[in-house]
């Protein structure tokens, strides 16, 4: 083919060379009056040519082709122009308009001075060059315990433009990334299991605003996510979860007409047979009737039906007998007024504008995971809610989420949020254990799902399921070996090439700590290396900041007392110790102005106490 291909460019060379020299012979040459024939066929084929090399580059068999050459150039993976084109900072800087639609106003100067951190977010190096996730990408990662995922997402919590919502089950989350985040905005705790003893700061109760139809619907499907039965839905469990969920929307939407709490729905769900007549009652106030059709629907069913729906209804409430969640939830109204005093609801809008920072706390025994997931799903709804009416429909700053074992104590429904959220500026980042784990709590197609919608794709090693390690290997591509062939005396007598994958699947459980394997959309598999929260200069001046604090405040002691020490000294005569007293205590009064001291700053701020 390649021979033929040259063959046809000479001819295309050829044919107007003899035209120019058939145009220059005398007049008397034959057939002299046809020099613009040849000239034009030529051209032709010179066209036809290029025409065709276009097609066989651009086409399915030139793509393929010259993916192969790449592969077996770059060892099947990334090249520094792969990663330049997709995921570098000048990536990123390419889509600032559409990410954060505020900087369309400015011009192409005045964004090249916006710092790619305010639109997007670096997840690893890969040699000297970084790897960016834009704020509407989401990122997933996935590694065994204590490989490194929490070190890594605190970056995220630390990177985020906006405000954050963080979820973990240990409190280091909050020492590490806290002090960082409380110089952005406020700082909210939301822990109804109680861990590290850490007290909550804001109130959640799950029957705020559900008087509207819409919202009260919206929240019985939380709280009934939270509690679902490992395995996603599928057959009788799904029937039995959507009678459970039209039945809680209903008792809900009833108390929060009637003035009852969450023990009333309780009550309800426990005994129907007495609870008829307040549902009922309650319900004529609503202005959907169908509801009221529900409840009744619900409470006159034959006994072995609303023992179904009662059984499936009640481990989204069984939070109710922990103390410490009933306080969160602000049920307990004793232990409640330990928590503080707020406004009556949580301010979603004021969140985003001062771009503060909410940890949800919860213990892996999953008894609280409802309530964390309606307090979850509330702020994340009503951040789309108010998405839809900006510039672009999207958030600006974005809100991040950084869901660490979110299938643990946040089971919120990542398989439509990772679909829907990021265009509305809402960022996910997620940490599991495994694929296993995905299936488990969102099922087969859910989980593959959260894997498809996910931008970036971050696998830790230390990893042991062979069907996972080859899934990832899978991922990861192939690349082609040589291989040489020698005879029994030990010399070369030929090479050949065989397809081997770009990393095994023992290579991926063998990564070491701090390395892992980066699968990007539209960019070959690389492997590159993840800086730990602790070790970033942010998190290391700021806590050095605050070891010096207590110094810096006996500083400032010193210097209200300045002037009777400067007197002193030059009473005494010395030259040398009235100015640099001096110095001391401007020093001193620079440092402190506006920092308040830390033996007095709580982690989290006074007042910050809301009732949803």
């Amino acid at each position: 083919m390649s021979r033929l291909v040259i063959r046809v460019a000479m001819v295309g060379l050829v044919l107007p060379f003899a035209g120019w020299l058939l145009r220059s012979a005398p007049s008397s040459v034959p057939g002299r009056h046809f020099w613009p024939l040849l000239i034009v066929a030529g051209v032709l084929v010179l066209a036809g040519l290029y025409v065709w090399a276009v097609h066989r580059r651009h086409g399915s068999a030139g793509v393929v082709d010259r993916w192969a050459r790449k592969s077996r150039k770059h060892s099947g993976v990334a090249s520094t122009w792969s990663i330049l084109r997709t995921s570098s900072a000048w990536a990123m800087r390419r889509k600032a308009k559409t990410l954060r639609p505020s900087l369309r106003q400015l011009t192409f100067w005045q964004r090249l001075a916006v710092k790619p951190i305010n639109y997007a977010t670096p997840l690893a190096r890969v040699g000297w060059q970084r790897i960016w996730s834009s704020c509407e990408d989401v990122t997933l990662r996935v590694g065994g315990p204590r490989t490194g995922k929490s070190g890594e997402l605190a970056g995220r919590i630390l990177d985020a433009p906006g405000a954050v919502i963080a979820t973990s089950t240990r409190t280091d989350l909050i020492e590490l990334t806290g002090p960082c985040r409380s110089r952005r905005g406020p700082l909210y705790v939301f822990n109804p299991s109680g861990v590290g003893g850490l007290a909550s700061t804001i109130v959640f109760d799950p029957l705020a605003g559900c008087d509207d139809p819409a919202t009260a619907t919206a929240r019985a499907a939380d709280l009934l996510a939270g509690a679902a039965a490992p395995g996603g839905a599928g057959g009788d469990r799904e029937f039995w979860a959507g009678q459970a969920r039209r039945v809680l929307t209903a008792l809900m939407h009833a108390a929060a007409l009637g003035g009852a709490g969450m023990r009333d729905v309780l009550g309800w769900v426990a005994d129907p047979d007495t609870a008829s007549a307040d549902v009922r009652r309650y319900l004529k106030r609503s202005c959907q009737p169908a509801f009221d059709a529900d409840a009744a629907q619900f409470l006159g069913t034959n006994e072995r039906t609303r023992s179904s729906i009662c059984s499936t209804i009640m481990p989204a409430l069984g939070w109710l007998t922990d103390a410490t969640a009933s306080a969160a939830a602000g049920i307990d109204q004793a232990s409640a007024a330990e928590v503080g005093e707020g406004p009556a609801e949580f301010d979603v809008p004021a969140l985003l504008a001062q771009g503060g920072t909410v940890y949800l706390l919860g213990a892996e025994d999953g008894q609280t995971a409802p309530l964390v997931c309606a307090l979850t799903g509330h702020i994340a709804r009503q951040a789309r809610r108010l998405a839809a009416l900006n510039p672009g429909g999207r958030l600006d700053p974005p809100l991040t989420l950084a869901l660490d074992e979110a299938a643990l104590i946040c089971p919120v429904p990542l398989d439509n949020w990772t679909a829907d959220m990021g265009g509305r500026g809402v960022t996910i980042h997620i940490a599991v254990q495994s694929r296993a784990q995905l299936r488990q709590r969102w099922g087969d197609t859910g989980a593959a799902a959260i894997l498809n919608n996910a931008a970036t794709l971050l696998v830790y090693g230390g990893m042991r399921d062979p069907d996972d390690l080859a899934a990832y290997s899978t991922l990861a591509g192939e690349r082609d070996e040589q291989v040489a062939t020698y005879d029994p005396q030990g010399n070369l007598t030929g090479t050949s090439h065989r397809r081997v994958p770009v990393l095994s699947p023992a290579q991926i459980a063998q990564l070491p700590a701090g390395q892992v394997l980066i699968v990007r959309r539209g960019m070959p598999a690389a492997i590159g290396r993840v800086q730990m929260a602790w070790k970033r200069r942010d998190v290391r001046r700021t806590a050095r900041a605050d070891r010096w604090a207590p110094r810096l405040n006996a500083l400032a002691e010193l210097a209200a007392d300045g002037s009777r020490w400067t007197v002193t000294a030059a009473r005494q005569g010395s030259a040398w110790a009235a100015p640099r007293l001096a110095q001391l205590a401007a020093y001193a009064t620079s440092r402190t102005a506006g920092r308040p001291d830390k033996t007095t700053r709580p982690v989290l701020e006074e007042g910050s106490t809301d009732a949803i």
